[in-house]
Protein backbone atom coordinates (compact mmCIF):
# COMPACT_ATOMS: atom_id res chain seq x y z
CA UNK A 1 0.00 0.00 0.00
CA UNK A 2 2.88 2.66 1.04
CA UNK A 3 4.47 1.48 -2.35
CA UNK A 4 1.68 2.30 -5.06
CA UNK A 5 1.09 5.86 -2.45
CA UNK A 6 5.20 6.63 -3.37
CA UNK A 7 4.63 5.78 -6.82
CA UNK A 8 1.56 8.22 -7.50
CA UNK A 9 3.45 10.91 -5.42
CA UNK A 10 6.74 10.44 -7.34
CA UNK A 11 4.54 10.19 -10.74
CA UNK A 12 2.73 13.31 -9.83
CA UNK A 13 5.93 15.02 -9.18
CA UNK A 14 7.34 14.23 -12.65
CA UNK A 15 4.06 15.52 -14.47
CA UNK A 16 4.54 18.78 -12.37
CA UNK A 17 8.01 19.22 -12.88
CA UNK A 18 8.50 18.12 -17.06
CA UNK A 19 4.71 19.90 -18.04
CA UNK A 20 6.15 23.26 -18.55
CA UNK A 21 9.30 21.27 -20.54
CA UNK A 22 6.66 20.15 -22.89
CA UNK A 23 3.98 23.02 -23.29
CA UNK A 24 3.52 24.61 -26.30
CA UNK A 25 6.09 27.68 -27.17
CA UNK A 26 3.20 30.37 -27.46
CA UNK A 27 1.12 29.16 -24.13
CA UNK A 28 3.77 30.75 -22.10
CA UNK A 29 1.70 32.33 -18.65
CA UNK A 30 2.10 36.33 -18.68
CA UNK A 31 2.02 37.82 -15.30
CA UNK A 32 -1.18 39.09 -14.78
CA UNK A 33 0.18 42.84 -13.17
CA UNK A 34 1.80 42.73 -16.99
CA UNK A 35 0.46 46.73 -18.01
CA UNK A 36 1.79 48.49 -20.81
CA UNK A 37 3.00 51.38 -18.57
CA UNK A 38 4.79 48.77 -16.14
CA UNK A 39 6.14 46.99 -19.31
CA UNK A 40 8.01 49.96 -20.93
CA UNK A 41 9.58 51.08 -17.37
CA UNK A 42 11.18 47.40 -17.60
CA UNK A 43 12.56 47.76 -20.36
CA UNK A 44 14.09 51.06 -20.04
CA UNK A 45 15.49 50.09 -16.56
CA UNK A 46 17.00 46.89 -18.85
CA UNK A 47 18.73 49.51 -21.02
CA UNK A 48 19.68 51.77 -18.39
CA UNK A 49 21.87 48.92 -16.93
CA UNK A 50 22.82 48.00 -20.35
CA UNK A 51 24.24 51.34 -20.51
CA UNK A 52 25.77 51.11 -17.23
CA UNK A 53 27.56 48.09 -18.15
CA UNK A 54 28.74 49.26 -21.59
CA UNK A 55 30.25 52.46 -19.46
CA UNK A 56 32.04 49.84 -17.44
CA UNK A 57 33.62 47.39 -20.18
CA UNK A 58 34.45 50.31 -21.80
CA UNK A 59 36.32 51.57 -18.48
CA UNK A 60 37.79 48.59 -18.61
CA UNK A 61 39.28 48.40 -21.98
CA UNK A 62 37.21 45.45 -22.96
CA UNK A 63 35.16 47.60 -26.17
CA UNK A 64 36.98 49.48 -28.85
CA UNK A 65 35.95 52.92 -28.81
CA UNK A 66 34.30 52.28 -31.95
CA UNK A 67 31.91 49.66 -31.30
CA UNK A 68 31.58 51.72 -27.27
CA UNK A 69 29.72 54.92 -29.51
CA UNK A 70 27.84 52.79 -32.11
CA UNK A 71 26.47 51.07 -28.82
CA UNK A 72 26.01 53.83 -26.72
CA UNK A 73 24.34 55.51 -29.46
CA UNK A 74 21.84 52.69 -30.39
CA UNK A 75 21.19 51.98 -26.51
CA UNK A 76 20.13 56.26 -25.84
CA UNK A 77 17.99 55.93 -28.98
CA UNK A 78 15.95 53.51 -27.59
CA UNK A 79 15.93 54.65 -24.20
CA UNK A 80 14.67 57.91 -26.01
CA UNK A 81 11.27 55.68 -27.93
CA UNK A 82 11.11 54.21 -25.09
CA UNK A 83 10.97 57.31 -22.67
CA UNK A 84 8.42 59.44 -25.48
CA UNK A 85 6.59 55.97 -26.03
CA UNK A 86 5.65 56.49 -21.15
CA UNK A 87 5.02 60.18 -22.33
CA UNK A 88 2.41 59.45 -24.95
CA UNK A 89 1.05 56.38 -22.65
CA UNK A 90 0.61 59.06 -19.51
CA UNK A 91 -0.77 61.72 -21.18
CA UNK A 92 -4.49 61.59 -20.27
CA UNK A 93 -7.53 63.07 -21.53
CA UNK A 94 -9.33 65.46 -19.80
CA UNK A 95 -11.69 63.33 -18.69
CA UNK A 96 -9.37 60.57 -17.20
CA UNK A 97 -7.99 63.44 -15.41
CA UNK A 98 -10.98 63.67 -13.75
CA UNK A 99 -11.45 60.52 -13.16
CA UNK A 100 -7.87 60.24 -11.72
CA UNK A 101 -9.18 62.89 -9.29
CA UNK A 102 -12.00 61.69 -7.98
CA UNK A 103 -10.87 58.37 -7.18
CA UNK A 104 -7.83 60.46 -5.39
CA UNK A 105 -10.42 62.04 -3.00
CA UNK A 106 -12.57 59.11 -2.41
CA UNK A 107 -9.42 57.52 -1.24
CA UNK A 108 -8.10 60.27 0.91
CA UNK A 109 -12.20 60.39 2.29
CA UNK A 110 -12.01 56.86 2.86
CA UNK A 111 -8.42 56.92 5.00
CA UNK A 112 -9.61 59.97 7.40
CA UNK A 113 -8.94 58.40 11.05
CA UNK A 114 -10.40 59.23 14.29
CA UNK A 115 -8.94 62.18 15.96
CA UNK A 116 -6.18 61.63 18.59
CA UNK A 117 -8.47 63.18 21.77
CA UNK A 118 -10.85 59.94 20.61
CA UNK A 119 -8.52 57.62 22.57
CA UNK A 120 -7.67 59.21 25.74
CA UNK A 121 -7.14 56.81 28.59
CA UNK A 122 -10.64 57.13 30.91
CA UNK A 123 -8.35 55.71 33.57
CA UNK A 124 -4.96 57.82 33.33
CA UNK A 125 -6.00 60.49 30.83
CA UNK A 126 -3.11 60.06 28.54
CA UNK A 127 -3.11 60.60 24.94
CA UNK A 128 -2.58 57.52 23.04
CA UNK A 129 -1.26 57.33 19.22
CA UNK A 130 -4.03 55.72 17.10
CA UNK A 131 -4.71 52.63 16.78
CA UNK A 132 -4.36 51.11 20.49
CA UNK A 133 -6.59 48.85 21.79
CA UNK A 134 -4.54 50.06 25.49
CA UNK A 135 -3.02 52.93 27.15
CA UNK A 136 0.49 53.23 26.82
CA UNK A 137 0.76 54.50 29.96
CA UNK A 138 -0.96 52.40 32.21
CA UNK A 139 -2.21 49.82 30.43
CA UNK A 140 -6.08 50.03 30.44
CA UNK A 141 -8.12 48.83 27.76
CA UNK A 142 -8.77 51.75 25.31
CA UNK A 143 -12.05 52.31 23.55
CA UNK A 144 -12.96 55.55 21.39
CA UNK A 145 -14.40 58.29 23.47
CA UNK A 146 -17.77 57.36 21.51
CA UNK A 147 -18.03 53.69 22.83
CA UNK A 148 -16.56 55.15 26.17
CA UNK A 149 -19.41 57.81 26.12
CA UNK A 150 -21.92 54.76 25.70
CA UNK A 151 -20.28 52.68 28.34
CA UNK A 152 -21.06 55.35 30.93
CA UNK A 153 -24.57 55.65 29.95
CA UNK A 154 -24.94 52.37 30.19
CA UNK A 155 -23.55 52.41 33.90
CA UNK A 156 -25.36 55.00 34.64
CA UNK A 157 -28.45 53.20 33.72
CA UNK A 158 -27.43 49.74 35.55
CA UNK A 159 -26.49 52.27 38.93
CA UNK A 160 -29.56 53.99 38.43
CA UNK A 161 -31.76 50.73 38.44
CA UNK A 162 -30.17 49.22 40.91
CA UNK A 163 -31.00 52.03 43.70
Amino acid sequence: MSLVIVLLITAGLAVFVVSPLLAAEGSAIVPIDVTPRADLKRRRLVLYENIQDLEFEYKAGKIAPEDYERLRTGYTGEAAQLMLASQELESMTADEAFIEREVAARRARRQVQPAVEEYVCAKCGFENPLPVKFCGECGAPIAPRAQQQGQFKNQRAKGKNEK
